[in-house]
């Protein structure tokens, strides 16, 4: 790759300012591409402020592994959103840099939630949310090869309509220091994370 390449994927690349102490939530509907987004980052931050992400990927790829091989899904589907929120806590109690969290927080009561959780944690909340139609986050997961029950998918894509009028306001919801909105485009041309 030429330096005019390289430095023109930088360029479109999203870039985040991010707090030494930020609590940053990747959101949008399951399928957005909120996962790939995370894997492709690029973190620039000091050596003693370590940024931390917490991807669902990484919770599934751990219970996986503890578990019998071959084990469905299916089976640990309901323990992988629980430890995934267990670590949360954790992690925006414990760590010293910022912390960037997979969450789909299509709901108000998950954004107000998260929003309390930085605050007495004292981390400035910051909101990235991956914009996309029902039929597009559908289409992601098909391609990732794990497809959300229908159930639990309607939900999300219900409140993730209400949401996205609410996001796209000038003023960011309570709690959230910062809004971005993006689509999927956007995202796949990939993440830059800086400690400011």
């Amino acid at each position: 790759m030429d330096t005019a390449s390289g430095s023109r994927q930088q360029l479109d690349k999203l870039h985040i300012l991010l707090e030494r102490r930020a609590l940053l939530i990747v959101a949008g509907l399951p399928g957005a591409g909120k996962s790939t987004l995370l894997r492709g980052a690029q973190r620039d931050a000091p050596v003693d402020v370590p940024i931390t992400v917490l991807d669902t990927d990484q919770v599934r790829a751990r219970l996986a592994a503890a578990l019998p091989p071959g084990t469905p899904f299916a089976w640990y589907r309901p323990l992988a959103p629980v430890v995934h929120r267990l670590r949360l806590l954790i992690t925006a109690v414990l760590a010293t840099g910022p912390v960037v969290v997979h969450h789909p927080a299509t709901g108000a009561a998950a954004r107000i939630a998260l929003a309390v959780l930085g605050a007495l944690c004292g981390r400035p909340c910051h909101l990235l949310w991956v914009d996309c139609t029902p039929d597009e986050a559908l289409a992601g997961q098909h391609q990732r090869g794990r497809v959300r029950l229908k159930w639990s998918f309607a939900r999300h894509a219900n409140r993730a309509e209400r949401a996205r009028a609410r996001l796209r306001a000038p003023n960011p919801p309570w709690g959230w220091k910062t809004v971005t909105v993006i689509d999927r485009p956007a995202a796949a041309r990939g993440l830059h994370l800086a400690v400011v």
